[in-house]
């Protein structure tokens, strides 16, 4: 089964270890982004994945695509224009100084997206599923109109179409409201990924109080999901990950899975000492991609591969869950001591 996913990717500059912000003179250079971060996941569990973006057409451009081929991920797709790439800065906190992430992307290549930029049509073929997240829309109009047309697209094509919400505060500031944006966009989604968060501040949908005090409801949870596929019909699943947070490197993680028939809770990762907890959803989504591909008649083990990818994820530095399939099956199977294996 072929996979494409679109979206925005950036240049990471890290700064060593938990150091803050040119505390040294130093960064440390990578890539990343959502729907990026979801396709190498997806291609390192051995399945067909595809990245589509506008790359800027100098070397920082080509370097990313080679990066993205390193793990094994189609860039066929991918389309160069004069521009820049989007860079975010990231701080990695600790115990209870929390993480941080500056934004420098105003003007990247993708923002100016124009709809010749895409063959949709052409990129769809002998694909059986598209994934896109709230990111994107929230970069500028072209973006956001872009990712309607591709969801559009993906439905006329009869692709399964997953949407991570991911909503991004600092991001939505164009003049179009977030709300009308996303819930345009999930209209055409057969699958909703996000935390409460989320839910709440893309689509509208009241959900748990207390997530940040480390409080689940999962009753809460519940009814949010529920009340996300009775607005939108076209929808079979709602998914939401549930973060406790103790401190910046200690945090709980666990998962459920709503359909109109049923109703999944994953086991519960106590995860301490976090490396990097950085897409650590996205990982979730291509986790739950994966899942609903090879496990369909078993919507508890695709939520258990989905939550146990993304627990593993951090203990990673950088965006991308760079895992083995079997890695992820052990932790499933209750290998979770960290022993070396030998």
């Amino acid at each position: 089964m072929r996979i494409i996913t679109f979206g925005e990717i950036m240049l990471r500059l890290k700064s060593p270890g938990q150091e803050r912000l040119f505390q040294s003179p130093l960064f440390e250079a990578s890539f990343g982004g959502s729907e990026a971060n979801v396709a190498v996941a997806l291609a390192r569990f051995g399945l067909d994945a595809a990245f589509v973006t506008l790359l800027p057409d100098n070397q920082i451009g080509k370097e990313c695509a080679r990066t993205l081929r390193y793990h094994g991920v189609d860039t066929s797709s991918l389309r160069y224009k004069k521009g820049r790439l989007g860079i975010y800065f990231f701080e990695n906190g600790a115990a209870q100084r929390p993480s941080n992430v500056i934004y420098d992307r105003e003007g990247a290549v993708i923002t100016l997206i124009d709809e010749k930029d895409l063959n949709w049509k052409n990129i769809f073929s002998g694909a059986s599923w598209f994934h896109v997240s709230g990111i994107t829309p929230a970069l500028s109009k072209q973006a956001a109109d872009a990712t309607l047309l591709a969801v559009q697209e993906a439905r006329n094509a009869g692709l399964t179409v997953s949407f991570d919400l991911n909503f991004r505060a600092k991001l939505w500031n164009y003049g179009e409201p977030a709300q009308k944006r996303m819930r345009q966009l999930a209209e055409y989604a057969d699958i909703l990924i996000g935390n409460e968060e989320d839910y709440q501040k893309s689509l509208g949908i009241a959900g748990p109080q207390g997530a940040d005090s480390g409080i689940i409801d999962s009753e809460a949870y519940l009814r949010m999901c529920r009340q996300a596929l009775q607005e939108f019909p076209h929808c079979r699943y709602a998914a939401v990950t549930l973060r406790e947070s103790f401190s910046a490197d200690h945090n709980a993680w666990s998962a459920i899975l709503v359909s109109r028939e049923g109703f999944w809770k994953s086991r519960r990762y106590d995860i301490a000492d976090i490396v990097d907890r950085v897409g650590a959803g996205d990982s979730f989504s291509a986790g739950l991609i994966c899942g609903l591909i090879e496990r369909a008649n078993d919507p508890q083990q695709a939520l258990e591969f989905a939550t146990a990818a993304s627990c593993l994820k951090h203990s990673i530095p950088g965006d991308f869950a760079v895992l083995e399939k079997t890695e992820v099956e052990k932790l499933m199977a209750g290998n979770a001591s960290g022993r070396v294996q030998r």
